[in-house]
């Protein structure tokens, strides 16, 4: 039989990840991580199973050559470090799962051999030693969590050389023994200042020139944290702001600078992107915007400033935006009390939802 590649991405730090911080959003944090390194495939690599925090992928009877496999490895580090500088510079979420999410790393492990295979519930899914030697591999005498491993017999199949260097890698040997069997390897610590990250969109910290139109307060008897997931976690709209036909966003997704949502009302299809203002520090400010409306835009910030422990205060401010003087006409005559009227209740709404929620 030909040899066949085993390929398992890592992500390091998971387990103490969620077992000591909000699990809601470490879970949207790992599966956002997940989901970009299956799209950081381009080796044609097929997914056998997601394993909580790992990948395992395969290659039937074939091993991509030196080149193409380390060129796959670099791909999936740059990937992976690159999303965890989007959460970092566009989080907007103060909770330990979205501030310490850049703290995670990431290792790779690639081996090779023959595969077999069995059916389970009609998905066929590669079986044998090959595959348990992949997996003993997770765990080594490595030190560090930031590292791609090849098994020995994956490195001479490639014909990596021995200390094999580059300008990302620097390779050693190692081995462990697993149930009385030695299993060699080549490894190489990443350094992540060396990967050329990728580009995203600058988060929008928006600056107005003049005060709110609309400013409503209220306190609400519940943490600012708390508060906060209520605000910007889109499952829980529809609780507290009525007349939406149906809210469309990412329920695998934490909301973060840049992140949009769809309001549907009566079939017009209302977009809103998440931006933010500057705010003293003891503040939290989560915005949205939409330009889907008769004047040119609105914007609408939820500001949250803890009170106490268990309760805190929401202001929300809102600037709409229009240039001609028919909007602004529009504005001032009907628009700007409707949407008055329409927060007021969203308001109260939310403090209603809060309440029941908290006793329950």
């Amino acid at each position: 039989m030909s040899n066949s590649l085993l390929f398992i991405p890592d992500i390091s730090g998971f387990t103490h990840f969620v077992q000591s911080t909000e699990v809601e959003h470490s879970q949207h944090v790992i599966s956002e991580l997940l989901e970009v390194l299956i799209n950081a495939n381009t080796q044609d690599l097929k997914l056998a199973e997601v394993e909580g925090d790992a990948l395992f992928f395969y290659k039937e009877n074939e091993v991509p050559s030196q080149e193409k496999l380390l060129a796959q490895i670099e791909t999936m580090f740059t990937a992976f470090y690159s999303h965890l500088k989007l959460l970092e510079k566009n989080r907007i979420c103060p909770c330990n799962a979205c501030a310490t999410a850049p703290n995670l790393q990431l290792k790779i492990i690639a081996h090779c051999g023959e595969l077999q295979f069995i059916t389970v519930q009609e998905k066929r899914k590669p079986f044998g030693q090959t595959v348990i030697e992949a997996h003993r591999l997770l765990k080594n005498s490595i030190e560090s969590d930031n590292y791609a491993l090849l098994s020995a017999e994956l490195a001479n199949t490639i014909g990596l050389p021995i200390n094999y260097k580059s300008k990302l890698y620097f390779f050693s040997n190692g081995k462990d023994t697993y149930d009385g069997k030695e299993i060699a390897y080549s490894f190489s610590k990443i350094d992540n200042d060396k990967l050329k990250l990728n580009p995203f969109a600058t988060p929008q910290v928006v600056d107005f020139e003049y005060p709110a139109s609309i400013i409503l307060n209220k306190e609400f008897d519940i943490s600012a944290l708390r508060l906060l997931e209520y605000i910007t976690n889109y499952a829980y709209r529809h609780y507290w702001v009525k007349g939406v036909d149906k809210f469309e966003y990412n329920p695998d997704e934490v909301t973060r600078l840049g992140t949009e949502h769809v309001c549907v009302i009566d079939g017009k299809r209302l977009n809103f992107i998440t931006v933010t203002k500057k705010a003293s520090e003891d503040e939290i400010v989560y915005g949205e915007y939409t330009t889907d409306l008769p004047i040119d835009a609105i914007y609408q910030f939820f500001i949250i400033k803890p009170v106490s422990e268990k309760k805190c205060r929401l202001t929300v401010e809102i600037y709409p935006k229009a240039k001609s003087l028919l909007k602004k006409m529009m504005l001032s005559l009907f628009i700007k009390r409707a949407i008055k009227k329409s927060i007021q209740t969203s308001i109260h709404n939310l403090e209603m939802f809060t309440r029941e929620v908290d006793v329950n």
